[in-house]
């Protein structure tokens, strides 16, 4: 009796005193993240009544710009112990901010509610769902056409299914569980998915989870660090009437694998909601964690990558989350639509939350720090601007450049911002399986110091596609010469604008002064020094680099209970040092896999590419180019390692203390910059942020001075000949000037664009462009028959099976170069040898064979 009175209070507590639930309150889940909510918001009334008594299992989405609320059940005369009879809904609500609340009677094809809705553009797909007599197997789409809703039918499920989980992973709709009948209701282990691009085709059964059957589970969407996976969670057996048996469990199926795994942890979610946060969070609203009747009214807070769950607890006095309900969210806002408060009771509420984060600022100290180290590279390039009186001096140093700083520079330019937050992002979101491919210069340090060195060296060039035209033709040297400029301008515009996205997340600097900061001051020291104060300041930047991960990785270890111990044991117990699998399979990252991309890769990177290639022109001799060259594969080792344990110590550390990151991070390379804005004292900040600083600057000085000197030697000097050093270096200033400016304003525009989009099609294009080079090159040296229409050929040969290979996925992405590579190699030799090859005296002293000089 004392039960059932106090329920009866609670119902009047929701309906008849507003005021009691509505404003705003605050729910902290971590340190710098907190859910400011509002209650303000209810179901309107109907025309027979003073107030509603809310709905529970409603299909629920945003469509037209509208929130959508649709179907649902209650008890709309009594409560359930008072005698009430249970009553289903065909109503459609409609609410935007500038019109309120729209009603539509009976505007669905039949009542129904615990069925699944799916929110795409289009419209929200609603699934299954019961009335009092049956479960349902109907599927429409439920869209708004000039302020009206729409019903589209949609292909049925294969079963009826009421009380089933789902959600949208990757263009595909997914739902698991549910019972098939209402009497005698049996949970089932049923799993569909639907693809949204062609719903025509129907829907496909896959395999179940390794567990049991359930109903009321819960399903999410989210990046296991990875690939974007189906989550579910917690449910019910069917049991007879309560006590239930309530499943705590948890699974991932990974549909780019087709397989499920099994999590480890404890997840009493039962009829509650969820929803994806940021690059790895689950977020959690109520739910049940036992099978008593009353419901948790807790927050829970799910890290897919660490597999840490934490609780937060929500005073009931400011607003108690529902169960059966569906909960919306854009990653920055939160409405949770309706639902059941306690057995028999529902809200009328709209609970709408707005996740805030607390931003770390700078402070004098560090911006100190970093104002010191931008006035150090403005001098470097002040001081060698006193050498540049010839494009000798500007493109090539003038050959004085010590070996030391040489090998320091090509291991900057190599390392740029996006490996300085991408490989430690890596190594903590997943293992130590790419450790291969970023140390695989030790493979090719042979090949490249015994053949590419002293050809170039000896053939005295100042661009490697001077090579091409004294081994093929001109078109062919101009050609790859436009490509290798418009990839350096894209390469500016990523370099400069994702390093300035991540800091904009997690220190608040603006992005557009991130880029201007970063592009202009490198700018000019590259426009007064040329590539000689490039190569210092790059050697400077790899010191501050270098020094700012060591300093992060003993910080990491600082805030572990044991240290170091701590962070080699517990990642070593989670397999976190694996470098892959053994198996043969090239469209999976394997060993064998990321060997074979990392051979190739490094030839072209190494052997083709400007940036890299102009070092070795820049030393006195050929001996200390090859001492440069051992001097960046004896770093990059070490530094591969030190960036890789720098991202498995991050984990380690946000498995302990998971409390310290944010569900607000969007972007899954923010990951040490997030740690550095909220960890590192005052001044070892500043250093650590000069150093993401140094990594994007270096790369963006060597596209600048390399662009230019390709602009002015494969493709200026073509069109004016004759003209002296003075001009021709005024020229190269200049092309330095244009490009650079034209790689930030790219950055610039591309700040305001859908970034991922823009540069996913931009890098694809060129990618596919650029891949066959390496290939290209090694087909002039090692090859006496090869000729221009071989070349041509081979060039377009590798884009098409570039193109093909992409678009079929027929090998692993990490593969994608070798491929072009060896189709340009195996197309141009056969068309070479088709059409007759080429004279011995054409490739006299351009092959690597010494009896051509005979």
């Amino acid at each position: 009796m004392f039960k059932h009175l106090f329920i009866s209070l609670c119902w009047l507590l929701l309906a008849a005193a507003p005021a009691a639930t509505c404003g705003q309150t605050a729910t902290h889940l971590t340190r710098t993240d907190a859910v400011v909510w509002d209650s303000a918001l209810r179901l309107p009334a109907p025309s027979d009544t003073t107030a509603h008594r809310g709905l529970a299992g409603v299909f629920a989405g945003r469509a037209g710009g509208r929130l959508v609320v649709a179907g649902g059940a209650n008890f709309p005369d009594a409560m359930p112990w008072e005698g009430g009879v249970k009553r289903w809904y065909q109503d459609i609500y409609l609410y935007d901010a500038n019109n309120g609340w729209q009603v539509f009677p009976d505007a669905l094809p039949a009542a129904a509610a615990y069925g699944v809705s799916v929110t795409l553009p289009r419209g929200v797909v609603c699934i299954g769902g019961c009335d009092a007599e049956r479960c349902m197997d109907e599927v429409f789409l439920l869209s708004v056409r000039d302020g009206r809703p729409q019903i589209e039918a949609w292909p049925p499920l294969p079963v009826p299914l009421a009380n089933a989980a789902g959600c949208l992973v990757g263009g595909r709709i997914y739902v698991a569980g549910g019972n098939e009948s209402m009497n005698p209701a049996r949970a089932s282990s049923h799993f569909f998915s639907l693809d949204t691009s062609n719903p025509a085709a129907g829907w496909r059964r896959l395999p179940a989870w390794p567990g049991p059957a359930r109903g009321y589970a819960v399903a999410a969407a989210q990046s296991d660090g990875m690939d974007n996976c189906f989550y579910l969670f917690s449910g019910r057996d069917y049991d007879g009437d309560a006590p239930w048996t309530v499943h705590r469990d948890g699974y991932r199926y990974n549909p780019r694998l087709g397989e499920w795994t099994r999590l480890e942890g404890d997840f009493p979610v039962m009829a509650g909601t969820a929803a994806p946060f940021g690059t790895n969070h689950i977020l959690f609203f109520g739910g049940k964690s036992h099978d008593a009747a009353t419901s948790d009214n807790a927050l829970r807070l799910y890290h897919t990558v660490t597999g840490v769950m934490t609780e937060v607890a929500v005073d009931k006095e400011d607003f108690i989350l529902p169960v059966t309900s569906t909960a919306l969210s854009d990653g920055a806002t939160i409405e949770i639509v309706s639902g059941e408060v306690s057995p028999g009771v529902r809200t009328p509420v709209i609970l709408r939350g707005r996740v805030q984060s607390e931003l770390h600022r700078m402070g004098w100290l560090d911006i100190a720090v970093i104002v010191l180290y931008f006035l150090s590279l403005a001098w470097i390039g002040w001081y060698f601007s006193k050498n540049q009186k010839s494009t000798g001096d500007y493109f090539k140093g003038g050959g004085r450049i010590p070996w030391f700083v040489v090998g320091l520079s090509i291991f900057g330019t190599s390392l740029s911002a996006i490996t300085f937050m991408a490989i430690p992002a890596k190594a903590f979101a997943t293992d130590w399986s790419y450790l291969l491919f970023n140390a695989g210069i030790v493979l090719v340090v042979p090949l490249i110091v015994g053949v590419f060195i002293p050809f170039f060296r000896r053939l005295n060039v100042t661009t490697a596609y001077e090579y091409l035209e004294l081994r093929f033709n001109a078109l062919i040297r101009v050609v790859c010469s436009v490509a290798f400029i418009v990839f350096q301008i894209g390469r500016m515009a990523v370099v400069l604008l994702l390093p300035s996205i991540a800091l904009n997340i997690v220190t608040g600097i603006d992005i557009f002064l991130c880029i201007g900061l970063m592009g202009v001051l490198s700018l000019a020291y590259t426009l007064m020094g040329g590539i000689e104060a490039v190569v210092w300041t790059e050697a400077v930047q790899v010191v501050v680099l270098l020094g700012a991960a060591v300093a992060v990785v003993c910080s990491v270890a600082f805030r572990l209970p044991d240290g170091f111990s701590t962070i080699l044991t517990a990642a070593g117990d989670a397999g976190k040092f694996s470098l892959g699998e053994t198996f043969f399979d090239l469209r999976q990252p394997t060993i064998w896999t990321v060997l074979i991309a990392t051979v190739f890769t490094n030839i072209t990177t190494y052997g083709t590419d400007q940036t890299i290639v102009q070092r070795y022109l820049t030393t006195d001799s050929e001996k200390a180019a090859r001492k440069g060259v051992y001097t960046n594969a004896a770093l990059t080792v070490p530094a591969s390692l030190l960036f890789f344990f720098l991202g498995t110590a991050l984990w380690v550390f946000y498995k302990y203390h998971p409390q310290e990151l944010s569900m607000s991070i969007a972007d899954s390379d923010a990951i040490l910059p997030w740690y550095m804005s909220t960890t590192l004292p005052r001044g070892v900040l500043g250093l650590v942020i000069a150093g993401l600083f140094a990594a994007a600057m270096s790369t963006l000085s060597s596209s600048m001075n390399s662009a230019a000197t390709a602009f002015v030697t494969d493709i200026y000097r073509k069109v004016r000949t004759g003209d002296d050093e003075r001009h021709l270096l005024a020229v190269a200033r200049w092309a330095t000037f244009v490009l650079g400016m034209v790689g930030i304003l790219f950055a610039v525009v591309m700040a305001s664009w859908d970034i991922k989009s823009l540069w996913d099609e931009f890098s694809k294009f060129l990618g596919i462009l650029l891949g066959g080079l390496g290939g290209l090159f090694l087909l002039g040296l090692t090859t006496r028959r090869a000729n221009a229409i071989g070349a041509l050929c081979g060039l377009a040969g590798s884009v098409a099976v570039q193109t093909l290979v992409t678009q079929f996925e027929w090998v692993n992405l990490l593969l994608y170069s070798t491929t072009g590579f060896i189709a340009c190699f195996v197309i141009g030799y056969l068309v070479s040898v088709l059409t007759g090859g080429t004279t011995r005296d054409k490739t006299h002293k351009l092959t690597i064979y010494k009896s051509d000089t005979k």
